[in-house]
């Protein structure tokens, strides 16, 4: 006889949570895109709104190195030396990857090359401890858009998990989920399984330089956004620390919630509702697929870029006396 237990029943969506979030927000944004369709063809970018985009290319960017600079600094402050790697340039390839469908590649592809060097262990945390500064990072910088009914008082408080009592715990389960999930659905070839025996950073410390960087990366990134808030004409509705406020939420979302890759659709859905009652909306869309054109087109100028420096530097080496 089998019995049946209510804690053994757990319901599955058709297609996984993932799907159904991804098809809610772009459901919304597309509703939203709709609705404002004619205030959209009535907007413009004059040239000076031009050079705010090519700025903004620019500055995001320059974001994609320092987050990678960031990462350097995680590693290090890991104590996992990997100095034949380049990280740089491998967080920057592998950043492409991030658009690819189920949202992992980017993940395999740094774990695939810090693996052979640190272990498994080691390299999962890394990977795994950068987008848990990441969140943290942006949520510390809602308190720059004030009050906020009580959130820029609360945001701050998911900094606490990256105390150790709270922090190892989170790593360890975060290492057997993602495990399981590189298993189930990428069956995670030429990786080695990890020593359930030392999951966590083993570090008893708190990240403050680690922490740190993050936050300038994401001041960097929302840099970028700046020059398209800018370039439709929306700079001076509002303060500075509105805009920063409502991105920071907004792209910290993004990262946590599982969705499309690179958090498509579910950034520009918490962009409007956050502020789309504040500021006109159409203009407001216009900012939001504009930023999501640029910091994507960022991500493939920083990975082409790096593809053609290890070409070049190939091309050199071959052309020298005793090259291969």
């Amino acid at each position: 006889m089998v019995r049946w237990k209510l804690r053994d029943w757990k319901p599955a969506l058709p297609g996984g949570l993932r799907l159904w979030i991804t098809l809610a927000s772009l459901t919304f944004v597309t509703w939203a895109l709709a609705g404002h369709l004619s205030g959209l063809q009535q907007l413009s970018i004059d040239g000076r709104g031009w050079w705010w985009l090519l700025l903004g290319l620019g500055l995001s960017w320059a974001s994609l190195v320092v987050n990678a600079l960031a990462w350097c600094v995680l590693v290090a402050w890991l104590g996992h030396g990997a100095e034949s790697v380049d990280l740089v340039a491998l967080h920057l390839r592998s950043n492409l990857l991030k658009y690819l469908p189920g949202g992992v590649w980017h993940f395999v592809d740094r774990l695939r090359a810090l693996q052979p060097r640190i272990g498994t262990n080691r390299a999962l945390v890394s990977v795994l401890l950068e987008p848990l500064l990441m969140a943290v990072a942006a949520l510390l910088w809602l308190p720059a858009g004030g009050w906020q009914a009580g959130l820029g008082l609360l945001a701050p408080l998911p900094a606490l998990l990256l105390l150790p009592r709270w922090r190892e715990p989170l790593l360890q389960r975060l290492e057997r989920g993602k495990w399981k999930r590189l298993q189930r659905f990428f069956g995670a070839e030429g990786l080695e399984a990890p020593d359930p025996e030392h999951l966590g950073s083993g570090r008893s410390g708190y990240p403050w330089a680690p922490l740190g960087m993050e936050m300038l990366f994401v001041f960097c990134r929302f840099a970028g956004f700046w020059c398209c808030v800018q370039a439709f004409g929306l700079g001076f509705s509002h303060a500075p620390g509105f805009w920063l406020a409502g991105f920071a939420l907004a792209w910290a979302v993004g990262l946590v919630v599982p969705a499309a890759p690179g958090g498509l659709g579910v950034f520009e859905a918490v962009l409007i509702l956050r502020l789309g009652a504040l500021v006109p909306e159409a203009p407001l869309l216009a900012v939001a697929l504009t930023y999501r054109l640029i910091v994507t087109g960022a991500d493939a100028l920083a990975a082409g870029a790096v593809v053609l420096d290890r070409r070049q530097a190939l091309t050199v080496r071959f052309r020298q006396p005793g090259g291969v």
